[in-house]
């Protein structure tokens, strides 16, 4: 698998990482081992970046947990979300006791509280706690105010929406985030689910053959991952068959231009 750095991070990830939205926020013994095997095999396949948020409900507690045997192998990017400070200070004590006292990333989730936040998590760094200090935001409406955090010289990351049919981060956040050197991870390259409603035919991906690419969620993330301003793309599944899947999209070669054509025709 190809190796990419993760923007002023420093950190090396794997172009193919794991959400945890939905599929880690579950309860009882069998569906909490059922998350750990999965990670085990994530891990062992080269996933080396877990992505989570205090939003997700369970999802940081089953997460930690089942990062116990192999936290010091893995990346490790939660988020603090909550206007009032000493919710966001319960937030980010809970993330450090559950990930070994240290979070690699920590992200503002969707700029709320902004700057409070990165004054928090700003001496948490200045702790050696957290090693990188990102920013999200899922709608592009708020893209001005992400660029303007960008430009501040505050962050390391960016999280954004990204996929064949979602494709306004190409109009000033991406451009800004490789001028800057900023890390890019992509939260919803299947776009929620919608483009994996319908499938195109086997016919119409055989042009991908050539790339590794047999499934239309597979052309999805290889489409994300072969933007070279994008690091990592960060899908979540309950599933080892479609962890998988994914890995299989994550190294060269990547798409050209006519190839990412053909997909964004695909999914339209």
């Amino acid at each position: 698998m190809e190796r990419r750095r993760l923007g002023k991070t420093g950190l090396e990830s794997g172009v193919v990482g794991m959400g945890t939205w939905r599929t880690f926020d579950v309860r009882g013994s069998k569906v909490e081992k059922d998350r750990s095997f999965l990670v085990d095999r994530a891990v062992a396949a080269g996933v080396d970046l877990f992505d989570s948020s205090p939003m997700y409900g369970e999802a940081e507690r089953v997460l930690g947990q089942a990062l116990k045997a192999v936290r010091d192998r893995v990346i490790v990017a939660t988020k603090v979300w909550s206007a009032d400070d000493a919710v966001a200070a319960r937030q980010i004590a809970t993330a450090l006791a559950l990930f070994g006292d240290r979070v690699d990333l920590y992200q503002v989730h969707n700029l709320v509280a902004m700057p409070r936040r990165l004054e928090m998590l700003e001496e948490l760094k200045r702790e050696g706690r957290i090693r990188a200090i990102g920013a999200t935001h899922f709608s592009d409406t708020a893209f001005g105010q992400l660029q303007d955090v960008m430009k501040s010289g505050r962050i390391d990351t960016v999280q954004i929406p990204y996929n064949p049919i979602q494709r306004q981060a190409e109009r000033a956040v991406l451009p800004l985030a490789a001028e800057l050197g900023l890390g890019v991870l992509i939260m919803r390259p299947f776009g929620e689910g919608a483009l994996l409603r319908r499938h195109p035919d086997a016919a119409d991906l055989a042009p991908l053959a050539e790339f590794g690419v047999t499934t239309w969620p597979q052309a999805l993330l290889k489409w994300v991952l072969s933007d070279a301003r994008c690091h990592v793309a960060i899908p979540a599944t309950s599933s080892i068959d479609h962890l998988e899947e994914n890995l299989r999209a994550s190294s060269p070669p990547w798409f050209e231009e006519r190839e990412r054509a053909l997909v964004v025709r695909l999914a339209s």
